[in-house]
């Protein structure tokens, strides 16, 4: 079949090798000169199967005030005159009660599991190295509120049956010398042996190459602009260089999704919402200093992800939610710096890059995955700041949709069914 994959990050580039290796003959179609190159960029580096979990939690209502007085907040709610972003908050609460909450944590972590088994596959088929480490992530908890939230996550990795452990700080610091100097600090830790992390970028790009090799048309520098339709079907896309055609379309734009969706009358609730990242030079990973950590961490406090790659620290945080701006804010992206900073003082950070991209955030945290009243277009797309954890497990799913099997994992709550009034 001839498919045509709209979107080259993370979740499309994925979604392409597993449809070629079906041997479909398949085009991706993105406007950037390459893959990867907006979301799946600098991103927290995480492959969080484990450490997941809704933005829309039964605490944040209360939170939110709080938030918006503050400069260096998590999260921060832009409000603008744009009826979409209202009508997406107003969901994004309707998400924060407790049974909401809690059904939708575990699908989360059932869909992470299950991504990661899929990634494993896929690195098995291809042997691509990407910085990636299989060491877990430990999670740290430095102040009383932090630490009091530990064990409602700590329950449902437990009902979820995802191995997690707390540590005593002795503990954490053999995992991870560089804690050394902030023992005192450490409140309580929690590790998650099965996560990972590795550089979604590098992955992608490797991932690329393998496509091109089984007979993937990259389209890239193509500006997608309109859709042609037939008796309800897409016949094909309309982009800046010209008009290409296929049997089958996936979405996988990411934030951009809504935009093409409007044109073909559906509504899809995905809104972006900004994150920041450092990448911080710090020496081969092996004989250096105890200054920079080795293993990928999650501070609780801050809401702040740490991710060794290789040479490098990536530090990753900060949600705004204020549309399409990529205004890369200088405040916010030295805040996420400093978050890391405050727990490994001794790393010199003066080669630091500064990035920020937007994540395509649905109400309740999940993709929306599958089919639409569009005959011929599969929706993937709405990962927030999962994409790198759920691209292989979402491009498993749309292949067996596209070859008529059944997916092998349980797509109820991610379809776009569930957001219908």
């Amino acid at each position: 079949m001839g498919i045509v994959v709209l979107g080259a990050g993370i979740v499309g580039i994925t979604t392409a090798y597993r449809l070629a290796r079906d041997g479909h003959k398949v085009t991706v179609i993105d406007r950037q000169p390459g893959p990867a190159l907006e979301a799946s960029f600098a991103n927290a580096a995480q492959i969080a199967a484990a450490l997941s979990g809704p933005w829309a939690a039964p605490g944040v209502p209360g939170q939110m005030l709080d938030w918006m007085r503050r400069a260096d907040s998590p999260m921060r709610f832009r409000l603008k005159a744009d009826h979409r972003q209202w009508l997406w908050g107003l969901r994004f609460l309707a998400e924060c009660r407790r049974d909401r909450f809690e059904t939708t944590f575990r699908r989360m972590l059932e869909f992470g599991r299950y991504s990661q088994t899929m990634l494993a596959g896929v690195k098995q088929e291809t042997g691509l190295a990407y910085d990636q480490l299989e060491k877990g992530i430990l999670k740290l908890c430095t102040t009383p509120e932090t630490v009091a939230d530990l064990a409602d996550f700590e329950a449902i990795l437990q009902r979820a049956e995802i191995p997690a452990r707390r540590l005593s700080a002795e503990e954490a610091i053999a995992l991870e010398p560089a804690l050394e100097p902030v023992r005192g600090r450490l409140a309580a830790c929690l590790h998650m042996p099965t996560d990972e992390s590795g550089d979604a970028h590098l992955f992608a790009r490797g991932l690329a190459d393998r496509c091109a090799a089984l007979g993937v048309d990259f389209r890239y520098g193509h500006d997608i602009r309109d859709v042609e339709m037939h008796k309800g079907e897409i016949l094909s896309v309309r982009t800046d260089k010209g008009e290409i055609g296929g049997e089958l379309f996936v979405l996988a734009l990411g934030s951009h999704s809504p935009q093409l969706a409007r044109k073909l009358g559906l509504s899809l609730p995905v809104y972006p919402v900004k994150g920041y990242s450092a990448t911080v030079p710090v020496g081969a990973p092996v004989g250096d200093s105890n200054s920079a950590p080795k293993i990928s961490l999650y501070i609780a406090e801050k809401k702040v992800a740490m991710s060794r790659l290789g040479d490098r620290l990536r530090i990753a945080g900060m949600a705004d939610i204020a549309g399409y701006d990529l205004t890369l804010e200088q405040p916010r992206a030295r805040q996420v710096l400093e978050s890391g900073l405050s727990l490994f003082p001794g790393i010199n950070v003066g080669q630091a890059e500064f990035w920020c991209g937007l994540r395509p955030l649905t109400p309740d945290g999940l993709p929306i995955l599958g089919t639409c009243r569009v005959p011929n277009l599969l929706l993937n797309t709405g990962h927030g700041t999962y994409g790198w954890t759920y691209a292989c497990g979402s491009a498993q799913v749309i292949a067996d949709l596209v070859a008529g099997r059944t997916p092998d994992h349980d797509l109820s709550g991610m379809t776009l069914s569930r957001f219908a009034l």
